[in-house]
């Protein structure tokens, strides 16, 4: 039985894993995450002096956030964050967002697994649908059931695999 109630249960386990994920790919950044969900996207990346023009003035909140600092190079990372089965609106509203501002990986995840989009995902083999990128280098969402047990993602879950 899954005992997360709240989806923000989920933000600071997700956050934890998600900086740690972060700061072990990307060694000799400086690494940050936060959560995000309670303020717009471009105030949040105002406080740590990024301008994304996209997200100015576009009321988007992302769960959990990282961003990756070397110099002037900047990476952003994000996670949307559901409690119940994941479903295409979910997984639409994580695509959007990733169209206007670009991250460098982002992750749709829940406590209750992969529900329609398994089938999707899974059997049809869609993972087209997790395409984000502008044509030169193509990026993918990546969708898991989050383990409340562990506090990390199911591997064995995640399309595509990590």
């Amino acid at each position: 039985m899954n005992n997360v109630r709240l989806e923000e249960e989920l933000y600071e386990p997700m956050r934890l894993w998600l900086e740690r994920y972060v700061k072990d790919k990307y060694k000799g950044y400086d690494v940050v995450a936060v959560y995000a969900h309670a303020e717009r996207l471009d105030r949040v990346l105002a406080k740590y002096d990024i301008i994304n023009e996209m997200a100015n003035g576009v009321d988007i909140q992302i769960d959990v956030l990282a961003i990756a600092k070397k110099n002037k190079n900047v990476k952003v990372f994000f996670i949307e964050a559901k409690k119940t089965q994941l479903t295409l609106r979910d997984l639409g509203q994580l695509w959007s967002y990733c169209k206007l501002v670009e991250p460098e990986e982002a992750f749709l995840m829940s406590s209750l697994g992969l529900g329609s989009l398994n089938k999707l995902l899974n059997s049809f083999k869609r993972e087209d649908l997790l395409d984000l990128g502008d044509g030169k280098k193509i990026k993918k969402m990546r969708v898991a059931k989050w383990d409340i047990r562990t506090n990390a993602p199911d591997m064995m879950s995640m399309v595509p695999k990590i």
